[in-house]
């Protein structure tokens, strides 16, 4: 790892993480939200609007609404999981991914980026749009060094980079749009088209946690995220083949018939055979003693109790 980073590490370590995530604090900003679709009345004006409104699916999220999405997104998947309480283990997750953030290619986001153990065995993490990530006790479990817990965040964090979460919002909301744009070809808009629209942010979050708790990202986006990993890994200075070992340990402890990581991701095996070409196949590698130091001493704790 490069001094500067390291060091950034070691210092952010002793700083007090602000989580703005928490239970209390992640339910859903209504009146935030709602700015989010407040083209829907002027919408009902005429089909041209709607159409325009199609053509917005296509634009770019700015920053504060990845945000407000990710929050929302956040709100399902912590009422659907017990959440680890805020310990020295979720403030080491914390100040790990902000190197590691830094050395990707969306090193800040409007919200900042936040880290939650999910106090379950089930072998999974999930990453919402704006910086959210959220890892189980059983993935961690598949960690035995602070590289291929790195690699583990490495990997959502590519996903947030890619807007992986995103692609599935702006294909929900076009496909909205486009029906109710269908409908307007016979008739006037009505009540029911109405909610129709007002109702697309909502079952847009709804539609990116389907995708990442029950359907998965495609295969395209999983390699892609891996690909990130590697890449932000490497900028870090962490060895990649971290990446590698984490997903064989996985592989061994991994159900296939469980749900989570097994039902959404490609196969560990599928994954180390596609990454060997960039990071070669040999797993094993040599971190510094302090690293693995640090590890046991923020993680022990935590996974000793599962």
């Amino acid at each position: 790892m490069k001094p500067l980073i390291r060091k950034s590490l070691l210092a952010t370590l002793f700083v007090p993480v602000i989580l703005t995530l928490s239970c209390t604090s992640i339910s859903l900003d209504s009146s935030s939200l709602a700015s989010l679709v407040t083209h829907a009345g002027p919408l009902l004006a005429s089909a041209a609007k709607v159409t325009d409104a199609a053509k917005k699916a296509n634009e770019q999220f700015t920053p504060r609404q990845e945000y407000y999405i990710g929050r929302a997104v956040a709100a399902d998947i912590t009422s659907m999981y017990k959440v680890e309480p805020i310990g020295p283990a979720t403030l080491y997750l914390n100040a790990l991914v902000q190197v590691l953030a830094a050395a990707s290619t969306m090193p800040v986001t409007y919200g900042g980026y936040h880290v939650l153990i999910l106090d379950t065995n089930q072998i999974n993490a999930l990453s919402a749009p704006g910086g959210f990530i959220f890892v189980t006790r059983g993935l961690l479990e598949c960690t035995h060094d602070e590289t291929s817990l790195a690699a583990v965040l490495a990997h959502e964090i590519g996903h947030i980079e890619n807007r992986n979460g995103l692609e599935a919002i702006k294909q929900e909301r076009r496909n909205q749009v486009f029906v109710v744009f269908g409908k307007e070809v016979v008739k006037n808009f009505g009540n029911q088209q109405l909610n129709q629209l007002t109702d697309i942010f909502g079952k847009s979050i709804t539609d990116i946690v389907t995708t990442m708790i029950n359907d998965g990202y495609s295969r395209e986006q999983e390699k892609q995220a891996d690909r990130s990993a590697v890449e932000i890994l490497r900028k870090a200075g962490y060895n990649p083949r971290g990446l590698i070992e984490m997903l064989k340990i996985m592989e061994v402890r991994l159900n296939p018939d469980s749900g989570g990581f097994a039902k959404t991701h490609p196969s560990p095996a599928d994954r180390i055979e596609t990454l060997a070409p960039v990071i070669g196949t040999k797993a094993t590698y040599e971190e510094p003693a302090a690293w693995t130091a640090r590890f046991h001493k923020y993680m022990d704790s935590l996974l000793k109790t599962s």
